[in-house]
């Protein structure tokens, strides 16, 4: 029986062999070209759907002061006012369909490796205006926080947005809603989504999703020399809180501002609430393209006793609510058709806006009863002049320099406050993006 089965094999094999070459053989000169171009077709097709690009910003930097702190690419470490920084290093890939889009973004300096964008992105296919994405996104909440670092003229975004959105991203799921380009509607834009409000770096560490939203418009009039935009965007969301106590803002028996402390419950939620606006207007003239750009946000932001920063984990103490805002101004000037462009940019971040100036750090005068503690720090207020000159030298490659202008509240209660802290920063920076 296994020597029937065995001839039986062989014997399909060679005629399913002869069949092939025989096909082979039937297949003229044209139909064989015609095959082999379809597959190179194809290999393209494919091809044309990925987008690899990328940039870098290799940087130097003068501080004020030796160990100066610093929002301009961060603080700089103790006897050292000058540095050479690799700013950001990004490599993105992106594959796009009609209906479909992923996008896979690494950032790689001497600070390491660090995942910047991995999200997948889907369109319904009957208006073609509703998309669901999914994965770490910039998180959709006014303009500075989604504009691109390779796009934006100064070289880094105001205190206020990298602490109440360290690392601009998120791990969530948003619904986009844009009419197509042919529809007149198409200037209306809505975000909604839900994240986890720990930034894309960190793990969750509670139950508490995060609701991030923004609904706005973008148009331009018919002769094509004025585009404006605005947009509101608001927040809403918080992180458990591990302590029996939250300190609020109060006053003690002299009307003095300070933390109050309240009776809390493990496991309720601190909550972090926000809303913004931003606007922008963009001319074009003789003297060059011309833009305004402003954008403010306030709100009531949980936190430690030593920093503002939306919480990555778990703060393991005492809670201090407070309530913030801040803006931003930008006035742009290109100098008419050259590569050149002016920057000028003001903003300011107040973290506790129920506290100011000599009253941060007064001695208290309790209530029976009360227990307080005094502001300190982390409630002044800074606010911050940016003045830039860009040259973009060809498409690839772009020159910046820009001095930022520090200033902070002061007060006599706080040691090492009573004067404004030396913490100017010089950038010059180099730019080459693909």
């Amino acid at each position: 029986m296994k020597k029937i089965l065995f001839a039986t094999a062989i014997a399909f094999a060679a005629i399913s062999g002869n069949k092939a070459i025989a096909q082979e053989e039937a297949l003229s000169p044209l139909d064989t070209l015609a095959n082999s171009v379809q597959k190179l077709q194809n290999d393209l097709d494919v091809l044309k759907r990925v987008q690899i690009s990328g940039y870098m910003q290799p940087q130097f930097q003068k501080a004020d002061t030796a160990g100066a702190s610093s929002f301009a690419g961060g603080n700089f470490n103790p006897y050292t006012d000058n540095r050479f920084l690799l700013r950001r290093a990004r490599l993105k890939a992106t594959y796009t369909t009609e209906l479909s889009q992923y996008v896979f973004q690494i950032d790689l300096t001497d600070a390491g490796a660090v995942v910047k964008d991995m999200y997948a992105k889907f369109t319904e296919p009957w208006m073609k205006a509703v998309s669901l994405t999914a994965g770490i996104m910039n998180r959709p909440f006014g303009f500075e926080i989604p504009y691109s670092s390779s796009m934006r003229e100064s070289p880094e975004r105001g205190r206020m947005s990298q602490t109440i959105f360290p690392g601009e991203r998120d791990l969530g799921a948003m619904l986009t809603f844009q009419m197509p380009k042919t529809s007149k509607w198409n200037f209306i834009k809505a975000e909604a989504g839900m994240f986890n409000g720990t930034g894309s770096t960190a793990k969750d560490f509670d139950s508490k999703k995060d609701f991030i939203g923004n609904i706005g418009i973008n148009r331009t009039t018919k002769s094509e020399k004025i585009n404006y935009a605005a947009r509101l965007s608001y927040y809403s969301g918080g992180f458990r809180q591990d302590s029996t106590a939250v300190y609020s803002m109060g006053t003690d028996s002299l009307g003095t501002s300070a933390f109050v402390k309240q009776t809390a419950t493990v496991g309720s939620i601190a909550k972090r609430q926000y809303i913004g606006f931003d606007a922008q207007v963009n001319m074009d003239w003789k003297p060059g393209i011309t833009t305004f750009r402003v954008e403010y946000i306030q709100g009531d932001q949980g936190g430690a006793a030593s920093t503002t920063a939306s919480p990555a984990a778990s703060l393991g103490g005492f809670l201090y609510n407070r309530k913030f805002n801040g803006a931003y101004i930008y006035l742009l000037q290109n100098i008419g058709q050259s590569k050149h462009q002016f920057v000028f940019k003001y903003d300011w971040y107040d973290p506790n806006t129920e506290v100011k100036g000599d009253e941060i750090g007064t001695t208290l005068k309790a209530l029976p009863g009360q227990s307080m503690k005094t502001t300190n720090a982390t409630d002044i207020k800074y606010s911050t002049i940016g003045l830039g000159w860009v040259y973009h030298w060809d498409n690839n490659i772009k020159i910046t320099a820009y001095y930022d202008m520090v200033s902070n509240e002061t007060s006599t209660h706080l040691s090492g406050w009573g004067s404004d802290k030396k913490d100017n920063v010089f950038t010059l920076r180099l730019q080459y993006k693909f």
